[in-house]
């Protein structure tokens, strides 16, 4: 889930470590989507599987289940992932590297499977599907490349970042005036079909609404704290960062309704592809 250190731009990318706990504290919500990527990957028995961007290991559990006899392997960024994935699944060979110069050892053996479960949004706009292409060209013909995005850029829980972190004369303003933090907006259906067909004998594209019961609004800040908020709140000081987590709460709180039993939906679309190699 996490996979590379850039940090300028809409790709922001914070190059200090991720924090393994708070990404696990909606653990079952977070793997839903890597389980119903692989529901549709069209390949029975694999001999070679990585998870790009493994994150704490929680997406490459469900590849494992899946394909028990298969080599899989898996790659990150944060060492903290990796520590969490290593100890999750210690037969499991986990690597540190930056998704935008990895390669698998062993180049003869071709990776029948690459499977990545919230990782692309975090590239910058520009090199996602290149990027994708690269890992394509790597693979035999039949062999299949995976992935899930979060697809949330115009939802609430995002939109009041990006107003929060443009409120004028707050003692985060400065620092992130200059950041962009906000990611891109992923490339459309089209953009990703044109991109990536010349490669391809088939592209599988759906998109999927997911609607997560939480607590309260309290734990839709807690959600985001895990992803798409740290690039908000890692670059301030400590007072910053309480300052901006509480207007922005303080948002979440007028967009989204508590239901009647005090509750509050937070609704997540994703992006899903599955494309195979001609």
């Amino acid at each position: 889930m996490s996979s590379t250190t850039t940090s300028t731009g809409a790709g922001f990318r914070q190059a200090n470590d991720w924090n393994a706990n708070q990404y696990l504290k909606f653990e079952e919500e977070r793997t839903r989507p890597a389980r119903d990527l692989l529901a549709q990957i069209p390949v029975s028995s694999p001999r070679r599987v990585v998870d790009l961007g493994c994150g704490p290991g929680n997406s490459t559990e469900v590849l494992v289940s899946k394909w028990p006899d298969a080599q899989i392997s898996g790659m990150d960024s944060s060492p903290d992932m990796i520590d969490k994935a290593g100890a999750r699944l210690s037969s499991v060979k986990f690597e540190l590297g930056d998704l935008n110069t990895w390669a698998p050892a062993n180049a003869d053996e071709k990776v029948d499977v690459f499977f990545s479960n919230a990782v692309f949004q975090w590239i910058p706009s520009e090199k996602r599907l290149p990027l994708i292409s690269r890992f394509i060209e790597m693979q035999a013909p039949g062999g299949v490349f995976a992935f899930q995005v979060p697809d949330n850029f115009l939802e609430p829980s995002h939109a009041m970042m990006r107003e929060t972190a443009s409120e004028a004369n707050k003692p985060w303003t400065e620092v992130l005036r200059n950041r962009q933090p906000a990611l891109a907006r992923f490339q459309s259906t089209q953009e990703i079909y044109d991109a990536l067909i010349p490669l391809c004998s088939s592209i599988n594209v759906w998109h999927t609404h997911y609607y997560h019961v939480l607590e309260n609004h309290e734990a839709v800040v807690e959600w985001v704290k895990g992803t798409g908020l740290r690039p908000f709140i890692d670059p301030l000081s400590e007072e910053a960062r309480k300052g901006f987590v509480e207007a922005y709460l303080a948002r979440i709180k007028k967009v989204y309704p508590v239901s009647v039993d005090g509750k509050v939906i937070l609704k997540y679309p994703r992006l899903f592809v599955v494309a195979v190699r001609k």
